[in-house]
């Protein structure tokens, strides 16, 4: 055999496999599925350049005010999360307050102190208390949710929810 037919079959032999690769079908080559839940930080941590207070009070009705107080809320951060359909967030609670933002979908809260279930569809808005307030959210739709949190008293570096155990009487 000579030399350009050699070359021209050890061609074919790496183009074959190639060419085949890219005629598969689409089911084959679909990307991985998306994360449970997504994060995407719209900002980085930030830190006021006055001293801020900040005190929420939260009147759900048929239940009284809760009030929030947060000493030093100089640290943010926003961040976007996307919540696919089915996922949960597993118990935890936050350093300070989150004020929550529903953009598409629904989040459902559930507090550990009740467990009551509080659905929050796209344009409604909550404050999650923080401060060992413990709870769990999660997306009960066939489509995916996504929420965008502002955090006050965000630590300068690491997770912005501490896991807490989940109360044996909440069932979700």
């Amino acid at each position: 055999m000579g030399k350009y037919r050699k070359a021209a079959l050890a061609t074919a032999i790496v183009a074959v496999p190639l060419v085949g690769v890219n005629v598969l079908p689409s089911a084959a080559q679909q990307p991985p599925p998306p994360p449970p839940i997504a994060t995407e930080f719209l900002t980085s941590r930030a830190v006021f350049t006055d001293d801020v207070d900040a005190k929420f009070k939260i009147n759900r009705r048929g239940e009284g005010a809760t009030v929030v107080t947060s000493k030093d809320a100089s640290r943010t951060l926003v961040a976007r999360f996307t919540v696919q359909p089915g996922a949960q967030f597993p118990w935890h609670t936050h350093p300070g307050p989150v004020i929550v933002n529903v953009t598409q979908g629904e989040l459902v809260y559930v507090p550990a102190d009740d467990c009551s279930h509080r659905a929050y569809p796209a344009g409604t808005a909550f404050v999650d208390p923080g401060h060992g307030h413990v709870h769990t959210a999660f997306n009960r739709t066939g489509q995916p949710t996504v929420f965008v949190a502002t955090f006050y008293e965000a630590p300068a570096e690491g997770p912005l929810l501490i896991p807490a155990q989940a109360p044996a009487e909440c069932t979700i």
